[in-house]
């Protein structure tokens, strides 16, 4: 903190040449204040007060739009001299200009924050947690508003080795910031023992909060009801699957539930057992539109003749893209099943269970001399073109 103490008051003398600054100003807290205060200079020469929309302008980078939504909020500043501060501390961190503007467009009262009493001890914490001044920079980008409340340091005590690095809380909080302002004894913590409880591990956890945003936040009492509904499912709690049955059930009323079901029955041809066996293997169909089955079930039934209970134990193939999947790889092997290249037989679902690289080393690479069009054909119908050669009548 000494270093970042000493970089936040060069960035103040270097800024305020016209300043006096007396030669034991580096030295203490009392110093460091005395140089912030020193370093304060009038925006505007207008002596009735601060011109919060220009400082915010010239000073802070933002735009003239987001200046005049966020002096609204700073109307009772009458000198630049905290907000200095506050921009002294975040260029000490390593903030850019720009990472500057976006907090304080984001947060406009971060400029009203205290410097030694909060910001100061929250870089203290976090340091002591392990974080690089880069990643505490990086945090503050993030946080906004939550990073000047000193209840961030026990939360990320907390979260970093539930979910095994900084990169991993990072990856979290860049869309599920929340977490930081959630009640961690209340909320938090028994929502997380509950998913732990499930077989759910840290990695799994913050994935299912990708996924789930709300779900870490919500009534512990909803996680309880989620995870029992994802074992009527057929899920077994600490399977691999229980993961994706919790975000295939989670916010879903018991009514939609039974009615995404009753329309899979309906769509799949499946009976009580089969739409059973399907969920437990696949539970996201019940996340997926009403169009998209449809869809999947016109050409695995219709066109592709499968059976509804072949569909039923293979269910990850409604998972995959139509058209740039399912379609132009069944074209391929009907059409080499039609010239006799492969077997007659092959099953479908060992041909599309195929990750794309593998299904072109077997089935388009060595059949370069008999179909030399095949892999531009192929081309063309990921594209969603049918080539004449895929045309069979």
């Amino acid at each position: 903190m000494l270093h970042l103490r000493q970089r936040i008051a060069s960035h103040i003398i270097s800024s305020s040449a016209t300043s006096a600054v007396s030669s034991s100003a580096t030295s203490g807290i009392s110093s460091l204040r005395r140089l912030l205060c020193a370093g304060a200079a009038p925006v505007s020469p207008n002596p009735s007060g601060f011109a919060v929309e220009e400082y915010l302008v010239d000073t802070c980078g933002l735009t003239r739009s987001q200046a005049i939504k966020a002096a609204s909020k700073l109307s009772h500043l009458k000198s630049p001299a905290k907000p200095n501060a506050v921009l002294a501390f975040l260029s000490g961190l390593g903030l850019s200009r720009a990472n500057v503007a976006a907090v304080v467009a984001k947060d406009p009262l971060f400029l009203c924050a205290g410097v030694e009493r909060t910001l100061v001890p929250v870089v203290d914490g976090l340091t002591g947690l392990g974080l690089s001044h880069s990643e505490i920079s990086g945090l503050v980008s993030l946080a906004h508003r939550r990073f000047r409340c000193r209840a961030i340091v026990p939360k990320l005590r907390y979260y970093l080795p539930l979910f095994g690095s900084f990169e991993n809380l990072r990856r979290l909080l860049k869309d599920q910031s929340h977490l930081l302002s959630s009640d961690l004894d209340k909320v938090l913590k028994p929502n997380i023992v509950s998913l732990q409880e499930c077989g759910l591990g840290g990695c799994d956890i913050a994935k299912l909060c990708i996924s789930a945003p709300r779900i870490l936040a919500t009534n512990p009492e909803r996680i309880r009801a989620m995870a029992a509904c994802a074992e009527r499912l057929g899920v077994r709690r600490g399977s691999g699957m229980f993961r994706e049955a919790l975000q295939a059930v989670s916010f879903l009323g018991e009514e939609k539930i039974a009615a995404k079901v009753d329309y899979l029955k309906k769509t799949f041809k499946w009976s009580d057992t089969e739409v059973a066996i399907a969920l437990s293997k696949a539970p996201m169909l019940l996340k997926r539109s009403k169009d998209l089955l449809r869809r999947r079930s016109e050409f695995l039934l219709s066109e592709l003749g499968l059976e509804p209970v072949y569909i039923a134990h293979r269910p990850v193939i409604i998972y995959y893209s139509l058209e740039g999947r399912l379609m132009p790889q069944y074209y391929v092997v009907k059409f080499l099943q039609e010239n006799r290249l492969v077997d007659r037989n092959l099953s479908y679902y060992t041909v599309v269970k195929r990750a794309e690289k593998d299904f072109v080393e077997k089935y388009i690479c060595p059949h370069k001399e008999a179909a030399p069009h095949l892999a531009e054909d192929y081309a063309t119908a990921c594209k969603g073109e049918v080539p004449t050669n895929f045309r069979f009548t």
